[in-house]
């Protein structure tokens, strides 16, 4: 299991939108956010790769400015440990 956290910056006047869109996205969930247009964000994954693709992905957003990973952490899935 990847968990990485994301600050994400975007425009202002879009972040209903761009909430929306982020909280949409399966396997990502927005914490909180500022009037100003900064999000944090986590993303949770099986895969590493999976993880790469949604941070693509928050980054090609429309009204998201920037998206900067500021920790990533792999954990056993206690689910598939036996």
């Amino acid at each position: 299991m990847n968990i990485s956290s994301v600050l994400v910056h975007a425009l202002p006047w879009a972040l209903p939108e761009v909430q929306a869109a982020l909280s949409a996205l399966a396997g990502v969930e927005v914490h909180a956010a500022t009037e100003e247009g900064r999000l944090i964000v986590t993303i949770e994954t099986d895969s590493l790769q999976g993880s790469s693709e949604l941070f693509t992905l928050i980054n090609q957003q429309p009204g998201v400015l920037s998206a900067s990973m500021v920790y990533h952490q792999f954990e056993p899935d206690p689910d598939k440990e036996a």
